[in-house]
C-alpha cells in the first residue's frame, strides 16, 4: 500500500509534469517511456546474479527500493537548474536511473513472493492484494487530484507532491523490513550458480507463452507515450482530469478482480486472458474518437475493467508455465526480453505518431493488440491439447491401480 502510494503521487504524474513545467518535447515525452526499460535491462543480468546469491532477498529489495526512493530528492532540485531543455533531460536521466534500482527491488520482488506464497493461494492471494492496492490507489489519485486542481502548472505543487513520493517510500522501505523469510545459507553450488540455464527453451509451454506475452507488452506498451500526448496536448487535460480517468480506471478493476478470479479458476489462465487483451485492443481507438473529457474518463473506466484482467492473470500465467526447478530462471529472462521491448515498443509509438498522426498511431496500436489476442488464443489452443495425452495417461494409470 504504501509503494502504490508512492508510485501514484509520482510516476503517474511525470508526464504532465514534463510537459507543463519543464517543458519536455515529444520526443522528450517518449523518451520518459523508454529511457527507464533500457536501464532495467542494462541491470537484469547483474540483479540475477544478486538475487541468487543473496542471504536475504528482503534485505535486497528494501535497500533497493531506499536507493530508489532518494533520488525523488534530485528530481525535486531540477527545477532550480538553468530553464530549456537542460531541464527536461536531467529529469529524464534522473528517472532512467530510478529505474536500476528498481529492477533489483522488482525482480527480489517477484522471487521473493513466488518463494512465499503457495501455487495454490495464489490466486485469492494477487486477487485480495489487487483489490486492496486498488482501494488505496483510488483514494490517493482521487485526493491528488482535488489537491492541485487548480495548480497544474505550479513547480511548487510538484516539488510537495514528489516529496510525499519520498516519505511514503520510506514507509515502504519500513514495510518492507518486517516480512518473515529463511535466510538462505549459501554453499559452494550456490556461489557457483549459473547465470543462465538454456535448457528453459527446452519447454515449449514457457516458449509459447514468452512469445505470447512479449508481443502483447510491445502492443500494449508502445501507446503510453501517444495516450500521454493526447491527454495533455489534444484532450488539454490537466491534473485533476489525469486523476480521474485514473480513478474511474481503478474503481473499475476494483470491482472487477473477483469476476477476473472466478473466470480464471472455472476456465484457465490462459483463456481468460484472451479475453482481457481484446478488450484491452479497442482502447486506442476508442480514445481518438473524441478529446471530450468526460468520453475519456468512460474509456478509461471500460478499459480499467480489462486491466484487471490483465494484471492478475499475466504474472500467474508466467508462474504457472515456468518449471518450478528453473522458475527464477525464467523470471529473469522474462525482465530481460521484457525490459527490450518496453525500450523499444514507446519509441516505435513515438515514430508512429510522427510520421502518420495521433489518429493513425493509435489505430495501428488496436490492430496489435488485436493480434495479441489471437495470438493467445492459438496458445490456448496449442495448451488445451497438450495437456489431453497428460490427462489420459494419468486416467489410465489410476484405472489400473484401482484393477
Amino acid at each position: 500500500m504504501a509503494s502504490t502510494i508512492s508510485s501514484n503521487t509520482s510516476g503517474n504524474f511525470f508526464p504532465i509534469f514534463a510537459m507543463t513545467v519543464l517543458g519536455a518535447t515529444n520526443y522528450q515525452v517518449g523518451l520518459l517511456s523508454s529511457m527507464p526499460p533500457l536501464l532495467a535491462l542494462l541491470m537484469t543480468i547483474p540483479a540475477a546474479m544478486m538475487i541468487n546469491r543473496a542471504h536475504s532477498q528482503k534485505k535486497l529489495v528494501a535497500f533497493s527500493v531506499l536507493f530508489a526512493r532518494l533520488l525523488f530528492l534530485a528530481i525535486i532540485g531540477i527545477v532550480y537548474l538553468p530553464s530549456g531543455e537542460i531541464q527536461g533531460w536531467a529529469f529524464i536521466v534522473l528517472v532512467a536511473a530510478m529505474n536500476i534500482p528498481n529492477t533489483l527491488a522488482g525482480m527480489g520482488w517477484q522471487a521473493l513472493i513466488s518463494n512465499t506464497i503457495d501455487e495454490h493461494r495464489r490466486g485469492d492471494f494477487f486477487s485480495d492484494r489487487n483489490r486492496l492496492l486498488t482501494i488505496v490507489g483510488f483514494a490517493s489519485t482521487l485526493l491528488i487530484g482535488i489537491l492541485m486542481k487548480d495548480v497544474s502548472n505550479s513547480a511548487f505543487a510538484f516539488q510537495v507532491l514528489f516529496g510525499v513520493s519520498f516519505c511514503f517510500g520510506l514507509l515502504e522501505v519500513y514495510f518492507l523490513m518486517k516480512h518473515k523469510e529463511e535466510t538462505v545459507v549459501l554453499t559452494a553450488e550456490n556461489e557457483k550458480k549459473r547465470i543462465m540455464d538454456w535448457s528453459i527453451f527446452k519447454h515449449s509451454n514457457f516458449v509459447w507463452f514468452l512469445f505470447g506475452a512479449l508481443f502483447f507488452n510491445f502492443a500494449w506498451q508502445m501507446a503510453w507515450g501517444i495516450f500521454n500526448i493526447y491527454n495533455v496536448r489534444v484532450a488539454h487535460a490537466t491534473v485533476f482530469w489525469l486523476s480521474m480517468f485514473s480513478v474511474g480506471s481503478m474503481l473499475a478493476q476494483f470491482l472487477s478482480f473477483p469476476l477476473w478470479k472466478k473466470w480464471a479458476e472455472n476456465k484457465s489462465n490462459v483463456s481468460v486472458f484472451v479475453w482481457a487483451a481484446m478488450g484491452m485492443a479497442a482502447t486506442p481507438f476508442l480514445t481518438v474518437l473524441s478529446p471530450n473529457l468526460y468520453w475519456l474518463i468512460f474509456v478509461q473506466t471500460a478499459t480499467g475493467f480489462f486491466v484487471a484482467g490483465v494484471t492478475l492473470v499475466l504474472f500467474n500465467l508466467l508462474l504457472e508455465q515456468a518449471p518450478e526447478a528453473k522458475r527464477t530462471y525464467c523470471i529473469t529472462t522474462y525482465n530481460v526480453l521484457l525490459s527490450l521491448v518496453s525500450f523499444a515498443a514507446p519509441q516505435f509509438g513515438i515514430w508512429l505518431l510522427d510520421t502518420y498522426g495521433i489518429v493513425s498511431s493509435m489505430n495501428v496500436t488496436s490492430v496489435l493488440r488485436f493480434m495479441a489476442a489471437v495470438l493467445f488464443f492459438i496458445i490456448s489452443i496449442r495448451y488445451a491439447r497438450a495437456s489431453k495425452p497428460a490427462l489420459q495417461v494419468t486416467e489410465t494409470a489410476e484405472i489400473a491401480e484401482a484393477t
